[in-house]
């Protein structure tokens, strides 16, 4: 059924539990789209022209649901109640303490096992001249995954006919709890060209932050902000995501490649800001990152291992690179940090902004 020349919509799968799962295609005027599923929010095909004019999916994703609904690395998809990892899976909050799932090492990761990314959300479609709106809403309740209060969720996709995917996300609560809200695509601009060899080692990035969170071998950070000047995380200038990703450094070891928490240069708090500029020569295709957030989760898609595929591509290490906007990884258990704590009759808003363009 189509709600616009803009807008149509397929059935994706059905879960274990039968909740439907909805495809959504989002189309520009240039003649891009992004699809994007109910489960989770995933965005699972991301179709850009290259400078030569052809059109190729650039995100990571399955052709199927059931690969979605697998433990796996987060493909495409909308990442809650807390983004990144919560020391322990544990954390005390007006006195008391809440116990979560550990489902990386002893941290909670992404929410725990079965997070946003797992959830079947309601859907409803507009437009207006800017571009085709997904808007997604869904009920946290209280004691999801260990986590205390009803949070009530709205995440809005509006793809403009510029080439923005531009994301805002929403949350009340009736109970203070932390929320940490954030995206998790994994971006090949290349689109798994000949050329490019199949990994992103190649593409030239851009990270607008003089400082990164360091970070213990469990990931979680550790002691004073680190400063990116003379170490292999100084993407101020443009550098090549694998010229230094095997250095020998103990940040780089401790993340097996970028898995780290950049600390942008805004500003003011919470002001929109160009976080990341990401450019593939052959290409010619750009990926610039907005967002509100103090950091942006710079991963390389170090612990892909060629054990996932989908459409038609076997998913070899750093085949893909994330641009997480988010608070501070376990900023609730540390308040040298932004809070994250969001409490009743008060509103999470946040603004995440992805770019493509060709040059």
């Amino acid at each position: 059924m189509s709600t616009s020349s803009a807008i149509s919509q397929k059935q994706f799968g059905t879960t274990p539990a039968g909740d439907v799962v909805t495809e959504y295609t989002l189309r520009n005027k240039p003649g891009s789209c992004v699809k994007i599923i109910t489960l989770g929010g995933i965005i699972t095909e991301w179709h850009m022209r290259d400078k030569q004019g052809t059109l190729a999916d650039v995100v990571l994703g399955f052709d199927t649901l059931e690969p979605y609904l697998e433990v796996g690395p987060y493909f495409g998809a909308v990442i809650g109640r807390v983004g990144n990892r919560i020391a322990n899976a544990q954390f005390t909050l007006d006195g008391e303490t809440y116990h979560l799932t550990a489902n990386n090492g002893s941290n909670n990761l992404h929410g725990g096992p079965v997070g946003f990314d797992k959830k079947v959300w309601s859907a409803s479609t507009a437009e207006d001249a800017n571009g085709p709106i997904l808007t997604l809403q869904l009920l946290s309740e209280d004691g999801d995954q260990g986590f205390p209060g009803n949070l009530s969720v709205t995440v809005t996709y509006q793809f403009t006919h510029n080439g923005e995917l531009i994301v805002d996300y929403f949350a009340t609560t009736d109970k203070a709890t932390p929320v940490n809200l954030t995206q998790h695509s994994y971006f090949n601009l290349a689109a798994f060209s000949a050329e490019s060899g199949g990994d992103i080692l190649n593409h030239k990035a851009q990270i607008f932050a003089d400082h990164i969170n360091a970070v213990n071998e469990a990931q979680i950070p550790v002691g004073d902000l680190m400063p990116v000047a003379g170490t292999p995380f100084d993407f101020r200038a443009p550098r090549l995501i694998g010229e230094l990703i095997n250095a020998d450094h103990e940040q780089i070891k401790n993340g097996f490649g970028y898995d780290h928490n950049f600390i942008i240069n805004q500003k003011s708090y919470k002001e929109l800001t160009l976080a990341a500029r990401v450019e593939e020569q052959t290409s010619g295709r750009v990926l610039e990152v907005f967002t509100q957030e103090p950091g942006v989760q710079f991963y390389s898609g170090n612990f892909l291992d060629g054990s996932l595929s989908g459409k038609g591509i076997t998913y070899q290490k750093r085949s893909g690179f994330c641009l997480e906007p988010q608070h501070h990884p376990d900023s609730i258990n540390q308040s040298q940090f932004p809070s994250i704590v969001l409490r009743p009759g008060d509103e999470y808003k946040t603004r995440t902004i992805f770019k493509l363009s060709v040059k």
